[in-house]
């Protein structure tokens, strides 16, 4: 049976107003403009959702409410990891409460387990819920690399049905295939990497620049996933540009400013997180423009 956690999954922002309260309405249209895309499902309140900013009611609220605007036409899928095993049972068992199709979650950061303690981590997770959840691996944020062998270990488990893989080493997806069930889903989690990670055996992207242009990132999921390969090429040559010029900051910041350029939220974010600076704004607004203008050739 296919995944339904494949294609292009955007990691979707908060929107916020000036004063760092959430803009609900914002939020709403975001949702409708990637169901009208081609988003295959919604990341909500992942680290491009500054889950670190938002308290624990922020959080639900704001799976809640994409739960409930999505109403089921594509997958919601919560960022509920935390680095003490027992929060993160909380806000899973929430999420899974709130009704999202799956979780999202990140490795415990800061206080570096080893491989065992990350095994024992997610088994404890994984039995007290029913959801299906997705493992996320982003050392260059959390200081903790969960290895492919251990990932082979937890995805014997009926409910850990893939991996957000984000460590900047592509090789991994070819271990992580070798390694793990044939239905295990590896998912992009670099997108100017994610062509290699297709090529490799990935499925899917959890993207940051489908925020921006999520049509174009859909277009070139799907062109790889259809067999049209050149033109999932060309697509990704024209993308790379907009990739770094997303990342010249810590990410949300960049990709916000894009938003708040394109005229889809306010300029809102959350301290110690500040506004995209100027001398970077041409960059990301230039980024912007060549890719529209390449797509009117």
């Amino acid at each position: 049976m296919s995944s339904p956690f494949t294609g292009s999954i955007v990691a979707l922002v908060t929107p916020m107003h000036a004063d760092g309260s959430i803009d609900w309405d914002a939020l709403d249209g975001l949702l409708e403009w990637h169901l009208a895309s081609g988003t295959k499902a919604i990341v909500s309140v992942g680290t491009t959702g500054e889950s670190a900013t938002l308290d624990v009611d922020e959080h639900l609220d704001v799976v809640k409410r994409c739960v409930e605007v999505v109403a089921g036409r594509c997958p919601v899928i919560a960022g509920t990891g935390a680095n003490a095993t027992n929060e993160a049972i909380f806000l899973t068992r929430e999420a899974e409460r709130l009704g999202a199709d799956a979780c999202l979650l990140v490795t415990p950061y800061y206080n570096r387990p080893t491989q065992s303690g990350l095994v024992a981590h997610y088994d404890a997770i994984a039995e007290s819920v029913a959801l299906p959840l997705i493992l996320y691996n982003v050392p260059s944020r959390t200081a903790c690399d969960m290895l492919p062998e251990t990932v082979a270990r937890l995805s014997v488990h009926p409910r850990i049905v893939g991996i957000k893989e984000a460590s900047g080493e592509v090789s991994r997806v070819s271990k992580l295939r070798a390694l793990c069930p044939d239905d295990f889903v590896v998912l992009s989690g670099e997108d100017a990497l994610t062509m290699t990670m297709f090529e490799l055996g990935a499925l899917g992207v959890i993207s940051v620049t489908a925020n921006a242009v999520p049509e174009h990132m859909s277009r070139f999921c799907d062109s790889f996933a259809t067999g049209e390969v050149a033109q999932a090429q060309m697509l990704d040559d024209r993308l790379q540009p907009l990739h770094a010029a997303l990342f010249v900051e810590p990410n949300p910041i960049p990709v916000k400013w894009a938003l708040y350029h394109l005229q889809r939220i306010e300029a809102g974010i959350r301290l110690p997180l500040q506004p995209l600076s100027a001398k970077h704004q041409r960059q990301v607004r230039k980024a912007l423009e060549l890719l529209r203008e390449e797509e009117a050739t």
